[in-house]
């Protein structure tokens, strides 16, 4: 489970911003109808879901892709090589470019409460720390600082949890996470936290850390079928098998005088889906070609979010409602808060969840493009003038909490646009 994110330098994102996902002291007669949109760890209540709301390009999505860029160093960060640029960009203003860009975590794996941390530039790692909470005690597994001179001793610092760590820390470059090169060295907390990220903290419904389609289908067919049901699908079956065909691939050939391109015939197994619908249910659709776009994203969105909901696992999300009726991006929501710990951080535009008798104050965040550009988090909780008597869908589209785009509708405008004034 994931209890707090900090981002720093993040594209659009120039000073800290906090995602909290530890909820907050609410004791109105809403909130506590509420309860199943939160699930305790130490006597601490953790929120399943967690809405961000934003005007287009004022940041939302970067903070969905900052933390996933983070995320994937912690899985390829062990590849990289000497002449790697870091997929990212820092904030482009007042000096930030110059400055190191920081992810923070704070998590739970088998029960166990981690926080972990680092700093880089696009070129290098510049600090990185690990702590962990055995017996709910905060305690040191190790620090690095790479900005320190001399050998690998003076720059990382182990207590007793790593084996052999300076092995590892002699094998990893400024390139590369520590904690990501001592997984790859088969070290015991370096594989738990690589295999949370990888296995626990899913990055989109069809990113590389989620479960191949094949496999979904294996382990959550029958869920699926009740799940299209309960959504008002008329799909009744669904049957899979692998086929071989046959496909056309273009094969540069690299010639003394000239380059040409051959066209090759190579076969490829491919996943064959068919469904089966409930006015003629020994007919069969195939699902690429005869089902509607709404379809194959309803069907890809569950078959994902079945997994997701029934191993408690933790999903990132761009834009939840993408595809999708708003009647089904609340059914989705309220497959999370129907499970154990299960966890959904999304972004839309769905204006219809701002009810306190959906979520709750703290469950709602805004993301605001301030004037020198960078991007502002913070949650409709930090209102404290706000009453859950409100209209909170009214009061965000009126701008009370800005994150909106303020848009100058008067007719002279628009008749200056379409004048070419």
């Amino acid at each position: 489970m994931v209890l707090e994110i900090r981002l720093s330098n993040f594209f659009s994102i120039k000073e800290e911003v906090i995602l909290d996902l530890r909820a907050g002291n609410i004791q109105t007669k809403n909130a506590k109808e509420l309860q199943c949109n939160l699930f305790t760890h130490n006597d601490e209540n953790i929120l399943k879901t967690v809405a961000i709301y934003g005007a287009n390009a004022s940041g939302k999505s970067n903070i969905i892709k900052a933390i996933r860029f983070c995320c994937r160093m912690i899985f390829n960060s062990h590849t990289h090589n000497e002449n790697i640029l870091f997929n990212f960009q820092p904030f482009k203003f007042d000096g930030y470019q110059n400055k190191p860009s920081k992810f923070f975590i704070r998590f739970v794996s088998n029960e166990t409460e981690y926080e972990y941390s680092y700093s880089l530039t696009r070129t290098e790692i510049i600090t990185e720390e690990l702590y962990h909470y055995p017996n709910n005690r905060k305690a040191k597994v190790f620090t690095r600082d790479e900005s320190i001179d001399g050998k690998k001793r003076n720059k990382y610092s182990f207590s007793n949890v790593i084996k052999r760590p300076f092995d590892v820390a002699e094998n990893t470059s400024v390139k590369t996470l520590f904690i990501s090169r001592a997984s790859q060295m088969d070290r015991g907390i370096g594989k738990e936290l690589f295999n949370y990220f990888n296995e626990k903290f899913i990055l989109g419904y069809t990113d590389y850390n989620s479960l191949s389609l094949e496999h979904n289908l294996i382990a959550n067919k029958n869920f699926l079928l009740k799940a299209l049901q309960i959504a008002d699908s008329d799909i009744v079956d669904i049957s899979y098998r692998k086929e071989k065909v046959k496909l056309k691939s273009l094969k540069f050939i690299f010639g003394s005088e000239s380059d040409s391109v051959s066209n090759e015939d190579t076969e490829n197994e491919i996943l064959k889906i068919e469904t089966y619908h409930k006015s003629e249910p020994k007919v069969a659709f195939d699902f690429n070609t005869e089902e509607s776009d709404g379809t194959k994203k309803l069907f890809i969105c569950l078959l994902s979010i079945l997994d997701i909901v029934r191993n408690n696992k933790t999903l990132l999300i761009d834009e939840l409602e993408t595809s999708l009726h708003s009647k089904l991006v609340e059914f989705i929501i309220n497959l999370f808060h129907a499970s154990d710990r299960a966890q959904l951080i999304f972004t839309t535009h769905n204006t219809n969840l701002l009810d306190m008798k959906k979520l709750r104050r703290d469950q709602i965040f805004f993301v605001n493009k301030q004037q020198d550009g960078a991007s502002d988090l913070y949650s409709l909780f930090d209102y404290k003038d706000f009453r859950e008597n409100m209209d909170a869908e009214k009061g965000y589209l009126q701008g009370r909490f800005d994150a909106i785009p303020f848009i100058d509708e008067t007719k002279s405008s628009l008749k200056s646009i379409l004048d070419g004034e």
